[in-house]
């Protein structure tokens, strides 16, 4: 059983913005009797590893929270939310599950919302990934691969299948996205139905206008769109190795 226990991150040290503040009412009203802790850099080690602590330093908070999430939830169980994640009906039927999340889209897991019991054996493995790679390369470039990649290709080793569908991975239950996150990223199309729980709004406030930008471009599945993918990718280019070059100053 996963404890009542909500987990979100603020690094940065920045005022809460509308929409955090509007998705956090939300977590009170529907779980009135949840703790909700926030990690900041008064309860989180930014010296937990390398990792966290050059995120730190280039000011990426997201890649920080990567981090910082994966250690609640192997720490102290629980649900654990991004700030723009709005909840719509009670938590307490995700509760019985090991660790759960589920799919943003046909081909992609959703990690705005993920739950686990204290010490899942899934979810030690994701966190242990941070411990051995850089933030920061020898380069000077930052690796931004997104926790979503990360997690995806483990669970790939171990037989997941990227079609929308429920499935059980090492213990980790994966959903159908109208269950957690039934916002279409590339559209802003919402369609709810009775399974809904939750909604991923994709705020990204973490992100600067051109990430946004680059991540709309590429944001099209080469196996059903190819020539479209292909127009996209070459018009991104430019924009990612400007992005290269912010990054490296």
């Amino acid at each position: 059983m996963i404890p009542k226990i909500i987990h979100y991150c603020w690094f940065g040290r920045n005022p809460l913005t509308k929409m955090a503040k509007k998705c956090i009412a939300s977590w009170r009203k529907y779980c009135p009797d949840y703790e909700i802790i926030e990690w900041n850099e008064d309860n989180f080690d930014i010296d937990y590893c390398p990792y966290v602590r050059e995120a730190y330093d280039a000011k990426k908070w997201a890649f920080v929270s990567d981090v910082a999430r994966l250690y609640a939830l192997v720490k102290m169980g629980g649900i654990y939310m991004d700030t723009d994640v709005e909840v719509i009906r009670p938590l307490d039927e995700i509760l019985p599950y090991d660790a759960l999340s589920g799919f943003e889209s046909q081909t992609r897991i959703q990690t705005g919302l993920m739950t686990c019991r204290e010490g899942h054996g899934l979810f030690t493995e994701f966190l242990n990934e941070y411990q051995g790679i850089h933030f920061k390369r020898e380069d000077g470039s930052l690796d931004v691969t997104t926790n979503v990649t990360r997690i995806t290709n483990t669970c790939l080793k171990y037989g997941l299948k990227l079609n929308n569908t429920e499935q059980t991975i090492r213990g980790f239950t994966l959903l159908p996205n109208d269950y957690l996150c039934p916002k279409n990223a590339d559209t802003g199309e919402i369609c709810i139905t009775e399974r809904t729980v939750c909604i991923h709004h994709f705020d990204a406030s973490w992100h600067t206008p051109l990430e946004l930008l680059i991540d709309r471009l590429n944001r099209c599945d080469p196996a059903k769109h190819r020539i479209e993918y292909r127009i996209r990718r070459c018009i991104s280019l430019p924009f990612i190795a400007i992005n290269r070059l912010r990054r490296r100053r």
